[in-house]
């Protein structure tokens, strides 16, 4: 007999939800304590000490995951462990100038010195954790397929001719190796939505516009999967 109107699974939903929001909710609250309140007198500073690196680095790993290897939860946070330094750098000045849109990584990313982002460009490359994983792996021979070939028929480009045969990236192109599936998924299919949003200043991803467009809901999957297995 179910009690109320409402059974274990609507519970768990309902819970899920909760937990959810409050997540987020508290997201926002540090990146807004910490990363504007704790570092404005890093915005200050022409240089910066190796365990006010760390700690910064320890704070970021709280939304991106033990070893920034990514985080799956009630939305998807990209894996920055392994990622290409001048590809942060360039990525954290588009939060802050709006060429690219989210609120709290406007939040950090403006209060931080041009010392504080190069050391933690630094320091999130040299880490390599496992992927975070979970992605259908039944994708994945197709993904390999448009990563390494494109897709002739849509002008869409080998992935690898850019990201590296690795995925590994290189100076401004990002590494894909190992990139939370979800969060690759989502970046594909919302591309305009997210990037580009000051046409005088157009970020520098702008030339993934056209291939993002170009490619089917199931292909952005494919490619998603196989990415998110490469290590």
């Amino acid at each position: 007999m179910v009690r109320g109107g409402e059974g274990k699974q609507g519970r768990m939903r309902r819970n899920g939800a909760a937990r959810g929001v409050l997540r987020a909710g508290l997201v926002a609250l540090c990146a807004l304590v910490f990363g504007g309140a704790a570092s404005a007198k890093d915005a200050d500073s022409g240089s910066v000490t190796e365990s006010q690196v760390k700690a910064k680095q320890q704070y970021c790993e709280v939304c991106h995951g033990v070893g920034a290897r990514g985080f799956r939860g009630y939305y998807p946070i990209p894996r920055l462990a392994g990622q290409q330094p001048q590809y942060l750098e360039n990525q954290l000045q588009a939060f802050t100038e709006h060429r690219r849109t989210n609120n709290i990584m406007f939040n950090v990313g403006h209060v931080m010195s041009p010392a504080m982002i190069d050391g933690l460009a630094t320091n999130f490359q040299a880490l390599d954790p496992k992927p975070l994983g979970g992605a259908p792996k039944n994708l994945m021979a197709d993904g390999k397929q448009i990563f390494d070939n494109g897709v002739s028929a849509t002008s869409v480009p080998a992935c690898a001719s850019c990201h590296g045969a690795d995925g590994k990236g290189n100076g401004p192109f990002p590494r894909l190796a190992g990139q939370v599936y979800e969060y690759v998924v989502a970046k594909l299919k919302n591309w305009d939505k997210e990037r580009g949003q000051n046409p005088s200043q157009p970020d520098t991803s702008a030339v993934m516009q056209p291939i993002a467009h170009n490619l089917s809901d199931q292909q952005i999957k494919a490619v998603a999967a196989y990415v998110s297995d490469l290590e």
